[in-house]
């Protein structure tokens, strides 16, 4: 089994309410996310995949998506709170979308990681096929 990990930052503002006195204002982060992608062969290349094809998808997500953003304000999260942990979800899912676009659907997304702060972070692991 391989691992490739790629790191991106975006910077968001969110409201949270019934979590903590602090959260329920509204705030913003500037968040760093780190994805990780699995497989278990390496292609012609010698490689599981191109670093370029993963930190495109990733920033397609992140940056296209989520940076500079009222998150609460957005599709993606009505009628739920944008967590930290649900934005690691929403990345997970939605990069993994564009890599089977990509690529020959053998790299899977493994875990996505939201850092909110320097010493906070939610992890989602997705569920292995």
């Amino acid at each position: 089994m391989f691992e490739l990990k790629v790191k991106t930052r975006f910077a968001g503002a969110h409201q949270l309410t019934m979590v903590g006195q602090k959260c329920e204002s509204l705030h913003g982060h500037n968040w760093h996310v780190e994805v990780c992608v699995t497989g278990e062969k390496l292609n012609s290349a010698g490689v599981l995949a191109d670093f370029g094809d993963i930190k495109k998808a990733v920033r397609q997500v992140v940056e296209g998506e989520l940076d500079h953003k009222f998150l609460n304000e957005l599709d993606i999260f009505e009628g739920m709170q944008p967590t930290s942990e649900r934005i690691a979800v929403y990345i997970a899912q939605r990069v993994q979308v564009l890599l089977d676009q990509r690529l020959d659907k053998t790299v899977r997304v493994s875990k996505v990681m939201a850092w909110e702060s320097d010493n906070a972070c939610a992890t989602y692991f997705t569920e292995p096929e």
